[in-house]
This record gives C-alpha cells, structure tokens and sequence, in this order.
C-alpha cells in the first residue's frame, strides 16, 4: 500500500497509520478475489498489414508489438490469465469517492496491493502446473507494458470467459471494470530463461512513473 501511495520514506503519524489499516481491512471485507488462466500453444504469423504478431492457436488473440515478441522468445506456449477483486470492491471505491476521498485513496492503494498479491497467487498455480509438465515460466507481461496495446486487455479477458465468469467487463479504451483487475501473459519455456531487460525498460511509463523515481517500481 506505501508504495502505491508513493511512499519514500517519510514518517507516517499515528492517525494515519491507523487509516492505513482500516483502509487494509475494508478492502479485504469488500473484496472477492478470483483468477482464471489458460496455457495456449504460440505460433507466429503477421497481421494484415504484415507486422508480426504472435497467435494462441485454440483462441483469436494475436498480440503485436516487438516487446511481446522478444518477452515470449523461445516460448512453447502462452498463458493468459486474469486477476479481480470483484464487483463489490468496485461499488465500496465508488462509495467512499463520494464521502470520503482520503479514504477512497488508502483504499485504492490497498486494492492495487491486493489485486498484485492474487496474480502472484496464480503465477504461483501456473508455475506448478508448468513443473507438472516439465515447463518453467517467465515474468508476467501485461497491456500496456511496452507496445504491446492496452486493447488487448478485453481481447485476453472474452477468450478465457473472464466476463461471464469473473463479472469482468471490458470497457473503452481498453480498461475492464472491476477497476481492480489485472491480466497478463505468461511464456511456458522448455529450459530456464534468462530475461535481460528490467521490468521498468519496456514499460510506456517509464518516464513519468512516480514509482520507479521513488525507487519502489511496481514488479517488487
């Protein structure tokens, strides 16, 4: 949660601290985490205009871009997976955005928290299942992230049946409500793979992150 307020080191006095972890709490009360994912084989094509794209055979995602391709290079097969907090999560940030803002924002940053923590939770399921099969994973790879689009966000979230069975819905702009959610893709490689390039170096917000000027970037 400090880190998604843009804690660098600064006291904190009692009385906040104290909303810090009422915040914490209404979040774990008002939420109702669920993941789903699913492994698809990869195959490399172009899209109409010829650009490469990568596409899970079994599914209509294509995924564009040269970061994409370079992050899943070598790859056997693709995971795509999503991550909410559920509708009720939605509805208590809308709340308190009416009544309480600084309460709304200890409360967003203990959403952001907790939605990473369920994606770890199923990176962790998605490595198991991988070791089953003889597989290791790379680092999750989300829209947005380098130049592959936002857009494929809703794209990744009709193909597992996110929205019918997650209550995800895709919105525009390439956003999905529950505002607390995350997809992302996963490569599935025969041997270990070394990734040379830090998180921050192939993402669009580099520049103007707050976190990664704070020292505290959003993959630790």
């Amino acid at each position: 949660m400090l880190r998604y307020l843009g804690y660098a080191g600064q006291e904190i006095d009692p009385q906040l601290s104290t909303r810090i972890e009422d915040a914490a709490a209404l979040c774990q009360r008002e939420s109702s985490p669920r993941f789903m994912w699913r492994a698809f084989p990869l195959r490399g094509g172009c899209d109409a205009e010829g650009n490469p794209v990568l596409r899970l055979e079994g599914s209509t995602l294509e995924l564009p871009g040269d970061d994409i391709l370079e992050h899943l290079k070598g790859a056997v097969e693709c995971v795509a997976m999503a991550c909410t907090l559920g509708l009720s999560n939605e509805r208590e940030a809308r709340r308190l955005a009416a009544t309480d803002p600084t309460m709304a924002t200890l409360f967003s940053a203990a959403g952001s928290a907790l939605v990473e923590t369920v994606a770890d939770l199923c990176s962790e399921h998605i490595l198991q299942d991988a070791k089953l099969r003889g597989l290791t994973t790379g680092s999750r790879f989300s829209p947005g992230y380098g130049d592959l689009p936002l857009a494929v966000q809703p794209q990744i979230v009709r193909v597992l049946k996110a929205d019918k069975r997650m209550g995800m819905a895709p919105t525009e702009g390439g956003f999905v409500i529950p505002s607390k959610s995350v997809t992302a893709l996963v490569g599935l490689f025969e041997a270990p793979r070394r990734e040379d390039r830090s998180f921050c170096d192939s993402c669009r917000a580099r520049e103007r992150c707050v976190l990664r000027k704070a020292g505290t970037p959003c993959n630790l």
